[in-house]
C-alpha cells in the first residue's frame, strides 16, 4: 500500500499511479442487492432471462454499482496521512464507456490527477479507471475529488 503523508508527498507525486487494484468479481447476486438497496431494479441488470436477448447477451451492472466500489479499491492502494481528515468532495467526471457484464471481473487503476491548495488543506483529484478483464475499453473512467484538510 502507497502511504501519501502530507501535501508534499501529495505533489511529489503528481500525475503518478498511486497503483491497481486486485480483481473483484461482479456477481448476479451483488447486482440484485445493489438495484434492491438503490431501487434501480431496471431489467437490463436484474432480469437475467430477458437480458439473454439484449444486446449485451446477460445482465450488466449499474453504472453506479461501478461507481461505488472506488472506495474499497482506493483503501487497498493507498491512505492518506498526516492530516486530521479527509472528505469525499464528490466527481469532476464520470463516463461509462463500456458495459460491464455480469460474470465478469473488474479492477481500478488510480492516477493522481491534481493537487490543489485550499483554505486550511488540499484539494486532490484522483483518476478513477475501471477495466473489465479482458475488455478492449474502461467500463468507468472518473475524476475524484478528496479534500484533506490539516
Amino acid at each position: 500500500m502507497l502511504v501519501l503523508t502530507g501535501a508534499e508527498d501529495l505533489s511529489a507525486n503528481l500525475n503518478q499511479e498511486l497503483g491497481v487494484s486486485d480483481w473483484h468479481d461482479v456477481t448476479q447476486e451483488s447486482i440484485d442487492e445493489f438495484a434492491r438497496v438503490t431501487g434501480d431494479d431496471q431489467w437490463i441488470h436484474v432480469d437475467v432471462d430477458r437480458a439473454k436477448e439484449s444486446p449485451f447477451g446477460g445482465t450488466i451492472a449499474h453504472g453506479n454499482y461501478t461507481l461505488s466500489l472506488g472506495p474499497i479499491f482506493s483503501y487497498a492502494m493507498f491512505s492518506l496521512e498526516g492530516f486530521a481528515f479527509a472528505l469525499n468532495c464528490g466527481f469532476d467526471k464520470v463516463r461509462l464507456p463500456a458495459p460491464l457484464p455480469v460474470g465478469s471481473r473488474v479492477r481500478m487503476r488510480a492516477t493522481l490527477s491534481k493537487v490543489e491548495p485550499i483554505n486550511g488543506g488540499v484539494q486532490i483529484t484522483v483518476t478513477q479507471t475501471f477495466e473489465r478483464e479482458h475488455g478492449d475499453k474502461p467500463v468507468c473512467v472518473a475524476e475524484m475529488l478528496t479534500r484533506a484538510y490539516h
